[in-house]
């Protein structure tokens, strides 16, 4: 689905030039959720910004694998998913107008629009709330709106970043279970990045673990717990364990290779 070759990004600064991302190298197959988990300031945000194309390369390629396509602006094929979910939705409006907002260009007919806002919304659990305003919802609420709007616009390619930091952790294991779901209905690529070691495991097929910055990839896990995946029953797997010990350790490494 996507293909990233030795992607590197810089930003000028006062004291001179700011290596963030120095040899980004993966790809990612059609179908698969892949997660990307590193040190707290390693240029995870940044990374996917260069995915989606809403940050320009230093150097390097990102590319759509099947047409070749080479990502310098957002694709069609291509939605996002914020940490923030105050900050993209339009507080002014219900949340079946903050859903239909990327489909105006993309389905004309009113009607056709408002069945496709209605069955993101029901996909999400929110059927009943399309005449509510953003803040009349809680927060988990207000990003399964965030996602609802992503899956109405009926993507090929999803990026979420840190969709899930600003809930409790209650609210956070019901909307990884609602993300699951939603890919497997929708057969949708995911790329999710992410500072919750668990989470990167519960939900990957495959985890790439980055090093501090100047950032690489460090390595990648494939992640060979069954599915469907469960919060009680998988996590309390052994396997679930052996991954998540490991990608810890290259983190813990990582963040002391840093520090010396």
């Amino acid at each position: 689905m996507l293909t990233v070759e030795h992607l590197k990004k810089s930003y000028r600064s006062a004291g001179g030039e700011l290596e963030v991302l120095k040899d980004i190298s993966f790809t990612v197959r059609a179908g698969e959720f892949l997660t990307i988990v590193g040190p707290s300031g390693a240029g995870k945000t940044t990374l996917l910004r260069c995915l989606s194309g809403l940050l320009p390369r230093s150097g390097g390629k990102v590319a759509l694998t099947e047409t070749g396509k080479v990502i310098e602006s957002p694709p069609p094929e291509v939605a996002c998913v914020f940490q923030d979910y105050s900050r993209s939705l339009m507080p002014w409006s219900k949340v079946s107008r903050n859903v239909a907002i990327p489909l105006k260009n993309k389905i004309r007919d009113r009607t056709a629009r408002r069945e496709v806002v209605r069955q993101a919304l029901d996909e999400v659990g929110l059927g009943a709330f399309g005449d509510n305003y953003p803040w009349q919802l809680s927060g988990g609420m207000q990003q399964r709106v965030a996602i609802a709007r992503a899956i109405a616009y009926r993507p090929q390619f999803l990026i979420m970043d840190e969709p899930f930091a600003s809930v409790d952790a209650q609210t956070r294991a019901d909307l990884e279970d609602l993300v699951l779901r939603v890919r497997h209905d929708a057969g949708l690529t995911i790329v999710l990045v992410t500072h919750d070691i668990d989470e990167a495991v519960y939900l990957g097929d495959r985890v790439i673990v980055m090093s501090s910055r100047p950032t690489t990839v460090l390595r990648t896990l494939d992640v060979d717990l069954p599915r469907p995946r469960s919060q009680v029953t998988t996590k309390a797997l052994p396997r679930f364990t052996e991954l998540r010990t490991e990608v810890l350790t290259l983190i813990s490494g990582a963040n002391a290779g840093a520090a010396r």
